[in-house]
């Protein structure tokens, strides 16, 4: 009898611990270049997947002396997510006044997928760069780390396009290779988090995402895709609106009524009025971004700089500096993680006006 309950006992405590999930997070950081502090944060508006949104933190810790760090509970939600971990060199009182609509000029973050179900480990890589690999059970969870790097080859390409005609062409190549990619990962999360970088208003890409929306059945059928794994979820939900309103643009465009023409020409004098105010403004406050930020670069990233707002390709700018085109890139690319862009154009909008 004793045995039984022992064997009871035995299987009604597996059968607790099977049925409260926990998630374990962690990692190592270099504590050289960063304070103590890490923060979990869960992303339920794909339009601020990266940056620093307090409301978005749902949980704080501080690495060791060998900057080790550690998340952990089961307070996360059973499905798929989208998590950002990321450390800040910003004081408590500077907070506020930086972390201006997310930006934080000094900040290091990484994004994934996971659910309260996860065990997920951030270890440094061979050249001991922190949140560059993840180590999950969840086979989902460095989607993001992949993705990117298509991104990555694509701005680099996109830049090399001389002619309109060249980059629509290419573009539409890219983009079907983007969404092609990610819909093989059988995830919608990270279907939107493709779309969120296509379809971005700030993006150069703006205009080719709203051509091919017009013509791609692909958006209606990843809705139907997030509408089946994440029905009534927060994602799904804005998703489908924004769908609906930007379908909604494209048709008014094209049945926009010719004898409205004079209203229209009032509607776009006042917003370019006001356009151009608000710019002008954002511009003096990129502006004192741009020249805080470009301290932080070295002598030949200056130069790489320098180059870039002339508007000279990779290749050019290689055969000016002497130096290969893939030593171009990897200047680049640190230039782009020290100002906290990820364009040529973005950088190009830091020093409008400068």
């Amino acid at each position: 009898m004793k045995l039984y309950c022992y064997l009871f006992c035995i299987f009604l405590f597996a059968s607790q611990k099977t049925l409260v999930a926990q998630y374990d997070f962690s990692g190592y950081v270099d504590t050289q270049h960063w304070s103590g502090d890490v923060y979990l944060s869960l992303i339920e508006d794909y339009r601020k997947l990266s940056g620093v949104y307090p409301e978005q933190i749902i949980q704080k810790t501080t690495s060791d002396s060998l900057g080790y760090f550690s998340f952990s509970g089961d307070n996360l939600p059973p499905e798929n997510r989208m998590y950002r971990i990321h450390m800040e060199n910003c004081s408590e009182d500077e907070k506020d006044a930086i972390h201006f609509n997310g930006f934080c000029p000094d900040s290091k973050e990484i994004l994934f997928i996971a659910n309260n179900h996860d065990s997920l480990t951030l270890p440094f890589s061979f050249d001991k760069e922190m949140f560059c690999k993840i180590v999950s059970n969840n086979q989902k969870s460095d989607a993001f780390i992949k993705v990117d790097s298509i991104i990555h080859e694509m701005r680099f390409a996109f830049a090399s396009y001389r002619s309109e005609t060249n980059r629509k062409l290419n573009v539409k190549k890219w983009f079907s290779t983007l969404q092609q990619y990610v819909q093989n990962q059988d995830e919608p999360l990270t279907e939107l988090y493709i779309y969120a970088f296509l379809s971005d208003k700030a993006n150069n890409l703006y205009a080719y995402y709203l051509e091919d929306l017009n013509t791609n059945p692909y958006y209606d059928q990843l809705l139907q895709r997030l509408q089946t794994k994440y029905p009534n979820n927060i994602y799904t939900n804005r998703y489908k609106a924004e769908l609906a309103s930007d379908k909604f643009l494209i048709n008014s465009g094209e049945n926009a009524p010719k004898n409205y023409w004079l209203w229209a020409l009032f509607i776009v004098l006042i917003s370019s009025i006001a356009i151009n105010i608000l710019q002008f403004s954002q511009a003096r406050a990129r502006n004192k971004i741009a020249k805080d930020l470009s301290k932080n670069l070295t002598q030949q990233e200056q130069k790489v700089l320098n180059f870039i707002l002339e508007d000279k390709t990779n290749k050019e700018i290689a055969s000016s500096m002497f130096v290969s085109i893939s030593t171009i890139k990897t200047h680049i690319n640190n230039l782009y993680k020290k100002l906290n862009v990820r364009s040529r154009e973005e950088v190009k909008s830091l020093y409008i006006n400068k």
